[in-house]
């Protein structure tokens, strides 16, 4: 059984930084993508960061110059460092991981059960 669980979300004032964490657990073979998505009261979930195997990164728009991903592989771990934070970053931040269970087994999509992070003005 795979497990991701988040961590680090809170309440923050505009201009503020926060520190998320999703630790991946289990029965884990290999991890491709770990990123992280979010989703706002009323609006469709959205890529915010993906940081592939070989260290591809991928940030969206918004996040750019602000949010920083990093992973440690040995941990199976994903970070999202988010400074400069707005009030339009105020969702529910969900990791996700692009995995293999076992060796051959197709790449399955794994995600947290989510973090709120609420930035006030």
């Amino acid at each position: 059984q795979v497990q991701l669980v988040e961590s680090g979300g809170g309440l923050v004032q505009a201009g503020g930084s926060l520190r998320l964490s999703c630790a991946a657990s289990g029965s884990i073979f290999s991890i491709n993508d770990m990123a992280w998505y979010r989703q706002a009261p009323g609006k469709r979930r959205e890529l915010v960061a993906v940081m592939r195997s070989g260290g591809t990164i991928t940030y969206a728009d918004s996040a750019k110059g602000r949010f920083t991903i990093s992973r440690d592989n040995a941990k199976n771990t994903v970070y999202l460092q988010m400074n400069s934070l707005k009030p339009e970053d105020t969702a529910v931040y969900y990791c996700n991981a692009v995995l293999r269970v076992r060796n051959r087994d197709p790449l399955a999509n794994y995600w947290g059960q989510g973090t709120q992070v609420t930035v006030s003005s």
